[in-house]
């Protein structure tokens, strides 16, 4: 039978391999290779392949119905052709593709003979009929193959990310096809800095300019996530259909440095700009690309938003490999997501789950969702769509419902504030005068409120005709106290779309949004670290989290090297004498600390434990109780 070759990208996917013998090794190496994940079902599984896999990877038993559940592909590799059918006809029943490694002409694919120089690929398939034979034939290619192919390829790999970025859709073509024509020696030997000029110097060839001083150039500054750099680049390929080239500065900022603990923790605003700006003052850079929803509500005076982008989705999104809905959810599910305003929201509309906080780029993101560690996460829509990617439900929420962060599905373009070429350049290719007029309106809200990006504080204007919808949301955060406001009115100007906002502010103080405000954060910027004999979520984790702190659960068993690494924490909350036990090893570590954290008793049984560990505690609540221990600890930090 006749097969048509794909490479398809099984990186971080689930492939569940029936059968636990020779057969199911060698398909298992050649899928970690890829990066897959690999779930094996067998009775008995070989020493080897048991050791390459963590325990909850493998299930020790007969193949059940069911065992496919969540998987990209599936592979019958037993020795009982009745077994194999059946994982079979699952798989297909479930639009899952299989492999039937008995007999090739059963299933949906094959496992062709690879051979992998870098970015370079050679496969050889017999389509199953003789493995050896394409073995062979790959040998003989391998002969007369030079390892220099692979890094060419690697080299072409990143000038074509870069084009995307600079060119515009006509210019790529005629670029990449005479790039790919260069010596096999030159491209072989480019590293990233070096293809992102040959790129430059080939678009100046390709439209008949020869590069030199009076070219126009630019630097953009641009986190380096996926999604940041795919945004550049948008707003690159944009401004070369203006005759401005574009390369783009990689900067590293404090949201990115800092993954071990929650944005709110950080304990400072503009965390994903300040380094931008700094690339723009020092003269590294032209222009940066934010997504809007992350300014400051107030930019420094040296600094303007030049251009607002037409808007992407601006709603949230609940994302699971699980469960089909936020609603379904059952109760004390573990939902994931790193914003303040987001977290606020979700815990008014279900206050029975678990939200926890989850740090990394997108796919980072939904690569924890799939192994398992949240059930659900909460995403931005319009950073979905722009990468391509989803979890298995992917459903927005109503913006009636849960309302988008300012600027939300935006990207701002911010530029020194002086006139230039440039800035109009740039005004003229990006800027969406309807989404401007938005983001104005949102961002006049957010000011008046002195809300940052990271206060529990929703704002969202849509067009209506020639004027503004807007509406806002502001939540305590435990989810208990909400307040809304809703405004519409003509706003064709910046000054209207502005005045529309602060009137929307205006509506939210005066129904009580200024109280809320108030008390959020009391703990913001703290890391307390709660040991725990259970297993189950813990209430006090989620009240300090209410707080602003970031709390650090550790298990007894656990290294505190993994749990805390270099950090001290600023206190340690005892909720129970087991709790102080199981923290004894931390506590005499710390006695040779001169500054050792302070110490916080829930109730007179922990108190009594610390004590007798030589750590009397700084903090005891007057019940051994949630809300007189949260009350304890804060006002010790005031």
């Amino acid at each position: 039978m006749p097969h048509f070759p794909v490479n398809l990208a099984i990186s971080g996917r689930l492939v569940t391999i029936v059968g636990g013998g020779k057969v199911a090794l060698r398909k298992a190496l050649a899928l970690r290779t890829a990066g897959a994940q690999i779930r094996i079902v067998a009775p008995v599984i070989e020493d080897e392949l048991a050791r390459m896999l963590e325990a909850d990877a493998m299930r020790r038993r007969a193949y059940q119905a069911g065992d496919l559940d969540l998987s990209m592909l599936a592979i019958a590799a037993t020795a009982d052709t009745g077994v194999n059918a059946s994982v079979i006809a699952e798989a297909r029943a479930h639009g899952i593709l299989c492999s039937d490694a008995a007999d090739p002409s059963n299933g949906d694919f094959t496992f062709p003979a690879t051979l992998r120089l870098d970015d370079v690929t050679i496969a050889v398939d017999t389509a199953g009929s003789s493995p050896g034979f394409a073995k062979r034939i790959l040998a003989e290619v391998a002969k007369h193959l030079d390892p220099q192919y692979g890094r060419a390829a690697a080299a072409l790999r990143a000038m074509r990310e870069y084009a995307r970025g600079v060119l515009s859709s006509q210019e790529r073509s005629p670029v990449l096809r005479a790039l790919a024509a260069l010596p096999l020696e030159e491209l072989a030997a480019m590293g990233p800095l070096q293809a992102q000029h040959r790129v430059d110097a080939m678009a100046q060839e390709v439209r008949g300019i020869a590069p030199g001083p009076g070219t126009n150039t630019a630097v953009c500054a641009s986190r380096a996530s996926q999604l940041a750099l795919a945004q550049s680049r948008t707003v690159a390929a944009k401004l070369a259909l203006q005759g401005v080239a574009t390369t783009i500065l990689s900067v590293s900022t404090l949201g990115d440095q800092v993954q071990d603990r929650s944005i709110a923790a950080i304990g400072q605003e503009n965390i994903w700009v300040k380094e931008l700006e700094l690339a723009l003052r020092d003269g590294r850079a032209q222009y940066a690309v934010h997504s809007c929803k992350d300014l400051p509500s107030t930019l420094p005076r040296d600094m303007q938003i030049v251009a607002i982008s037409a808007r992407e989705d601006a709603r949230d999104a609940f994302c699971s490999e699980r469960f089909e809905s936020f609603e379904s959810l059952p109760p004390h599910s573990r939902v994931g997501t790193s914003s303040t305003r987001r977290r606020a929201q979700l815990r008014s509309l279900r206050p029975d789950l678990t939200y926890i906080d989850i740090r990394g780029n997108v796919d980072t993101r939904l690569r924890k969702l799939r192994e398992g560690d949240y059930d659900a996460i909460v995403l931005a829509m319009a950073g979905l769509r722009r990468l391509g990617v989803s979890a298995k439900y992917t459903v927005p929420f109503d913006p009636l419902e849960m309302v988008p962060a300012t600027g939300q599905g935006a990207l701002a373009i911010e530029m020194l504030d002086v006139q230039s070429e440039l800035q109009q350049a740039i005004r003229s290719a990006i800027n969406d005068s309807a989404a401007e007029l938005q983001v104005l309106a949102e961002r006049a809200a957010l000011a008046r409120l002195r809300g940052g990006c990271q206060a529990p504080i929703g704002i969202h204007a849509v067009t209506v005709g020639r004027a503004l919808g807007i509406r806002g949301i502001v939540v305590s955060p435990d989810g208990r106290r909400v307040v809304r406001a809703h405004c519409t009115a003509a706003a064709e100007t910046a000054a209207q779309a502005t005045a529309l906002g602060v009137a929307l502010a205006d509506q939210l103080l005066a129904s009580g949004a200024e109280s809320i405000l108030s008390l959020t954060g009391g703990l913001a910027g703290k890391l307390i670290l709660l040991p725990r004999t259970q297993e189950r979520p813990s209430r006090i984790a989620q009240a300090l989290e209410v707080e602003g702190a970031s709390v650090i659960q550790w298990r007894a068993g656990e290294a505190a090297a993994r749990v805390l690494g270099e950090r001290l924490p600023d206190m340690i909350v005892f909720p129970s004498s087991g709790s102080v036990d199981a923290a004894a090893v931390l506590l005499r570590d710390w006695t040779a600390v001169a500054k050792r954290p302070a110490i916080a008793a829930m109730g007179p049984a922990s108190a009594s434990a610390a004590t007798a560990h030589g750590f009397p505690p700084d903090v005891v609540a007057s019940s051994a109780e949630i809300e007189p221990l949260v009350a304890a600890v804060l006002e010790y930090f005031r």
